[in-house]
């Protein structure tokens, strides 16, 4: 299976890349991961609804530039489906037998996720309804992603 991550901004805490560093080694004999980082769009704290919008199209546009069109695209929001670690390991099994080998996530930045990504998505993923940093989040689907081929191939992992 492969495995692509496209997220906003660039991990820049080093805690954060050593766990990053950490799980792509241990997903290593469970699939093919790639990583794809585009720039966040710089935006004051105190946006009006219509630059909002505008912030999330550009990173949008920049986001989509990298999907390719036969991958399987799951993008990460709050208002998507909420998964357990099992269930999580079941879809991932299900996409493998329809043949969807190719998946793409699709981490957002600060700001959320364009309309045009959130369209874009085969499926919409919540990990909680509470706010993460969008560094960190990549940092837990790479545990998830690795959990979840724990679970699949029924090999122990923590709980």
């Amino acid at each position: 299976m492969n495995i692509h991550i496209i997220s906003v901004g660039k991990v820049k805490e080093k805690y954060l890349k050593l766990g990053i560093a950490e799980f792509e080694k241990r997903l290593q004999s469970y699939c093919k991961l790639t990583f794809s980082e585009v720039t966040d769009e710089q935006a004051p704290e105190n946006l009006s609804e219509k630059d909002l919008q505008l912030v999330k199209q550009k990173e949008g546009e920049k986001i989509l530039a990298k999907v390719k069109q036969d991958h399987y695209v799951i993008a990460l929001d709050i208002e998507g489906v909420s998964w357990s670690s099992e269930g999580f390991a079941k879809e991932i099994e299900r996409l493998s037998f329809q043949g969807k080998n190719q998946i793409t996530f699709i981490i957002g930045g600060s700001n959320g996720l364009s309309e045009a990504v959130l369209r874009r998505a085969d499926q919409k993923l919540s990990f909680s309804k509470m706010t993460f940093p969008h560094q960190l989040m990549k940092l837990i689907l790479l545990e998830q992603v690795y959990r979840g081929f724990k679970i699949l191939r029924g090999e122990p992992y923590h709980k």
